[in-house]
């Protein structure tokens, strides 16, 4: 079965069939070993009070994803959030918290495939958190202005080095000529950054304004009523999903215009596919269900990983 247009689109997802089996392999290879430093970097550095912190991340950052909005010429992108992820936990949580969001949506919603899974959290999430944090970390004493204006620029970047990196693999796999999809690729994601270092900007604008501390250092706080703010954002952000751009994504409108669209492949399996629960249909009710599904898991793999992570409490470790 051919990768179809009726999917729900999601920028930068590689579906399986774009990429040949070495390409493949070797990203896979690529991302366990940054994954791996990540878990190594996190093992023993994580306090309690990062936990929830990473959760809500995680959470916030799926739900944004369901998001589609449009830009010109009939296609649309969503938030990548690795940028945002990385400067408010940290390049090695940010990588964690962004492998698990690629990762459940590949493995529960079929939203990008399973063979490629590799290159899609090498792209998605750990490029853009280590050039989010690299950046942002770069003015950490500056005004609070420089800060938001840089963290908005590192989250383009961000985007542009996902797409210039699918571009490369496209290209590596025989799927299409680079200097052909190269400038195809980075001209419509340098609009699709732009939406991501705006909501970038906003979210980090907002933390500046009632978490500062979130940001001022790895020893992250927090209070019951404030995970529950973020909690009811995610929430909202689901609630809102129905109404996401239904036009194609930046890498399908370019497989589409560049003729390769048919050589991806559908999941092999369907649990939640497109975002949707198979019983309630293509329905806004089924997509909200699916999506409030999806920030359960997230969270709760994500809170599980970080507890099994953390440092045991001082008493513990007298």
């Amino acid at each position: 079965m051919n990768f179809s247009l009726s999917l729900t689109p999601k920028a930068l997802h590689i579906p399986d069939g774009f990429l040949s089996l070495p390409v493949a392999l070797i990203f896979w290879a690529i991302a366990i070993l940054l994954v791996g430093i990540a878990v190594r970097r996190t093992r023993g550095e994580l306090g309690e009070r990062q936990i929830p912190v990473m959760g809500l991340m995680a959470a916030f950052i799926f739900a944004a994803q369901m998001i589609n909005f449009p830009v010109a010429g009939g296609t649309s992108g969503h938030l990548l959030g690795g940028a945002l992820a990385a400067i408010v936990l940290g390049p090695w949580a940010g990588i964690l918290v962004m492998t698990t969001v690629v990762g459940v949506q590949a493995l529960f919603f079929q939203d990008g495939g399973l063979m490629v899974m590799g290159a899609n959290i090498f792209n998605m999430g750990i490029l853009t958190a280590l050039i989010g944090y690299g950046l942002y970390r770069s003015v950490e004493n500056q005004p609070k202005g420089l800060k938001l204006a840089l963290a908005g620029l590192a989250a383009w970047i961000s985007v542009i080095a996902g797409a210039l990196s699918t571009s490369l693999q496209l290209w590596l796999s025989g799927t299409s000529s680079l200097k052909i999809v190269l400038p195809a690729m980075l001209g419509v994601h340098a609009l699709i950054g732009l939406g991501e270092a705006l909501i970038t900007v906003g979210a980090l604008a907002f933390l500046f304004q009632t978490r500062p501390d979130l940001l001022a250092s790895q020893n992250k706080q927090h209070s019951k009523g404030w995970i529950a703010v973020g909690g009811l954002i995610s929430l909202a952000v689901v609630f809102i999903s129905p109404l996401a751009s239904a036009s194609p994504d930046g890498l399908e409108r370019v497989a589409t215009n560049m003729g390769f669209i048919a050589k991806g492949a559908d999941a092999p399996y369907q649990i939640l596919p497109d975002y949707t629960l198979p019983f309630l249909g293509e329905t806004s009710l089924s997509t909200i269900a699916a999506g409030f599904i999806g920030l359960l898991i997230v969270g709760g793999i994500v809170v599980g990983a970080a507890k099994l992570l953390a440092s045991p409490p001082v008493s513990e470790q007298v």
